[in-house]
Formats: structure tokens, C-alpha cells, sequence
């Protein structure tokens, strides 16, 4: 009798310690979760920040960074080509930031799946965006000579378009602003519940494992 209370006392131990150890591993991988949709969403919040500043319409001297003016090149074309480098000028000082979401996005498909990446890829095609609307405004702001009224009103519909992008409009009808809080808003789904629920769950569980007496 003693001898089977010893083996079922063993197999109850033994169970105890695979289901501890079973509990320790699926929290730990709860954690690494928690901790990468924290910074996920940090990021995510920061570089939201950081584009609005970028694209802010007013600018200061210290931000057209060193454009020195070519031999061959008109007043206004150098003048165009320093007010475009503004938002280059910007976005280099926090470079490193947008690096770190872009490296992030790799992690998170990871654990997360490919699809909850998608807000991290968001941010870095609207950046891309600003960026190219400022290559484009660097050639287009100084033309003003056009053969036709067409040509003036095509030439028109292109800056407007590029300017759109360039300068945050602060209002409603703003495109990119409107993709980057959607695409935030979105990682905010993804990430809250594992910030605040998966994270307290896991805890739970921990607390309740029943302790092997030694």
C-alpha cells in the first residue's frame, strides 16, 4: 500500500513539474510578447510625432541644412532646393528612430503574423512619401515658363498634389495624416490586449501553479 501511494505520489510530483514547467515556458512567451507590443506601439507613437513634424508647414533657418547654390543654377531653383531639404533635414535627425520600427517589423511578423506588421510598413510607405513629394517640389516649385494655359494648370494640379504630401494640412481631408492614425489606431488593437490583458493573464497563472515541496 505504501508502495503505491510512493509511485502515485512520484507521478503526481512528476505532472506537477511538467505542468510548471509547461506554465513557466507559455508565460515567458506571453512576456516576450508584452515586451515587443510595448515597443511596438511606443514607436508607433513616436514616429506619429515625429512625421507631423516633419511636414510641418513653418520652418526655421537652422533647418535647411548646408544646399550650396550651383554655378549654372537660377535664384529660384536653389531657393526650391532648400526649402524642399527641410523635410530631409528632419527626418535625418531622427533617422535611427524610423530604422528601429522598420528592423521591428521582422520581430513582430514573428510573433504576431505577417498581417499585424502592416501598420509598421504604413509608416515607413508615408515617410517615403513625404520624402519623395520633397524630391518632387524641388523640381517643379521653380518652373514658370509654359507654352499653354494647360500646361501652367497641369504644372499647378502636380505641385498641389506634392504639397499635399510635403505640408500637413491639419485638418480632416489630410491623407497622410489620416493613414498614419489609422495605422496606429490599428497597432493599438494588435498591442493593448497583449500590454494589458495577456500580461496580467499569464500572472494569474503563474501565482496558481502549485509549488513542489522540496
Amino acid at each position: 500500500m505504501i508502495e503505491v501511494i510512493t509511485q502515485i505520489s512520484a507521478i503526481v510530483a512528476l505532472w506537477v513539474a511538467i505542468y510548471g514547467i509547461d506554465s513557466w515556458r507559455r508565460e515567458h512567451i506571453g512576456r516576450k510578447r508584452a515586451d515587443t507590443a510595448e515597443e511596438a506601439l511606443s514607436l508607433m507613437y513616436e514616429a506619429s510625432d515625429i512625421i507631423e513634424q516633419i511636414r510641418h508647414p513653418v520652418s526655421f533657418v537652422g533647418e535647411y541644412g548646408e544646399i550650396e547654390r550651383g554655378q549654372s543654377e537660377s535664384e529660384a531653383q536653389w531657393q526650391a532646393r532648400r526649402n524642399a531639404n527641410v523635410a530631409f533635414v528632419r527626418y535625418n535627425k531622427h533617422q535611427e528612430l524610423f530604422n528601429k520600427l522598420h528592423a521591428m517589423r521582422y520581430r513582430f511578423m514573428t510573433q504576431f503574423g505577417k498581417d499585424s506588421a502592416k501598420p509598421l510598413s504604413e509608416i515607413r510607405n508615408v515617410t517615403n512619401e513625404v520624402l519623395s513629394a520633397a524630391n518632387a517640389l524641388s523640381r517643379l516649385w521653380p518652373r514658370d515658363h509654359f507654352r499653354t494655359d494647360e500646361q501652367w494648370q497641369n504644372h499647378r494640379a502636380l505641385i498641389e498634389k506634392y504639397e499635399d504630401k510635403f505640408w500637413s494640412m491639419m485638418s480632416e481631408e489630410d491623407e497622410l495624416n489620416n493613414r498614419v492614425k489609422a495605422a496606429v489606431a490599428e497597432m493599438e488593437a494588435t498591442c493593448r490586449a497583449e500590454i494589458e490583458g495577456r500580461g496580467t493573464l499569464y500572472s494569474v497563472i503563474n501565482k496558481n501553479i502549485p509549488k513542489l515541496k522540496s
